[in-house]
């Protein structure tokens, strides 16, 4: 298995980082705050005002650590890596596969019964963690509904009826989400999905926190050969990575959305630590965006046992742990992709 190695997220406005020797330093108004080994890192994700030497950026394109440029806020913007790797035999079977409705119909029936399955799996926790707090009789009802896509599921072949079967899901998850915060109800209020830009605090998180998830599975599967521009349920768009999107869906409810959860009813996240801009969007300050992303690399440490795998791994390697049971499926050695399923 793969060593989970950091992500060193740099928040701090107008930080430079620069190398020296094999170790990548972080200053600040021209005082060193960080040096850190660049051997123990996996990636760099800078936000808004954070500038990198070129010296560093073509170390680290020779030491296979990707460097992400994006908004302050949290908006991707660029991404700088050295040479792609992998082997051209998998990436051809995977355009073959992709090019064909039928077969992207059974891999993408399997991402979507992982997000039916995992979104079950998060109403069912709230109603057995929060008994008393949250709406039982709907949550219920849900759960139920959710089984019965989950089997449907499995004889359908039709790729607009899974994506159809996917919206829903969605749709009926984020009908009942509003119904999991249980804390500071007053400031965190949910009525429904939005983006680009968020309208309230959840969405903000929500927003955030897929950005980071989108990160970690374009590299995970980059990193077992994979082009995670060419998808299965997603499909091609320009400066769409589709197959990231596509692995994201089974890691979104146990990854993004419990986290969101857990940041507000855990009290780790404030009201006061997010502002409304004039156009209506909002965002969080630096203090709130540092915390999330220490709660979120905190997640990533924690080991949990894979269900197909039989092992323990830190959760940050689940999404590598998938990526390879894809590009194994797609060799042929998999008689089919078997997604992650939270329990």
């Amino acid at each position: 298995m793969r060593k989970m190695l950091n992500t060193l997220y740099v928040t701090t406005q107008g930080a430079y980082l620069h190398k020296e020797g094999e170790t990548v330093v972080v200053k600040v108004e021209r005082e060193n705050r960080l040096r850190l080994p660049i051997h123990t890192l996996s990636s760099i994700v800078c936000f808004g005002q954070v500038s990198c030497s070129p010296f560093l950026l073509g170390h680290c394109a020779e030491k296979d650590v990707t460097v992400s440029f994006l908004t302050e806020y949290g908006k991707f913007l660029a991404r700088v890596q050295g040479p792609v790797s992998g082997n051209v035999l998998l990436r051809r079977e995977q355009y073959r596969r992709a090019d064909c409705e039928q077969a992207s119909a059974r891999m993408a029936r399997m991402f979507v019964a992982g997000k039916v399955a995992n979104s079950r799996v998060i109403i069912h926790r709230a109603l057995r963690d929060h008994q008393g707090k949250t709406e039982e009789t709907d949550m219920e009802q849900i759960c139920r509904l959710f089984s019965r896509y989950a089997k449907r599921l499995l004889f359908e072949d039709d790729l607009d009826s899974i994506r159809g079967l996917e919206g829903r899901t969605a749709r009926d998850y984020f009908d009942q989400f509003n119904h999991l915060i249980v804390a500071q109800k007053d400031a965190f209020v949910f009525t429904g999905r939005n983006r680009r830009p968020p309208l309230d605090r959840v969405n903000c998180l929500l927003s955030f926190i897929y950005t980071l998830l989108y990160h970690d599975a374009r590299s995970a599967l980059e990193t077992v050969g994979l082009d995670p521009a060419v998808g299965f349920l997603h499909r091609d768009r320009p400066g769409r990575m589709g197959l990231a999107l596509d692995l994201m869906e089974e890691f979104r409810p146990m990854l993004a959305d419990r986290l969101v959860l857990s940041l507000i009813n855990l009290g780790q996240v404030k009201k006061k630590g997010f502002t409304v801009t004039e156009s209506g969007a909002v965002k969080m300050d630096d203090d709130t965006r540092k915390a999330v992303l220490v709660a979120y690399q905190k997640r990533k440490q924690e080991e949990i046992e894979h269900p197909f795998l039989r092992e323990k791994i830190p959760v940050g390697m689940l999404l590598f742990s998938q990526a390879q049971l894809l590009s194994r499926y797609l060799r042929g050695d998999l008689d089919d992709y078997p997604p992650f399923l939270w329990r």
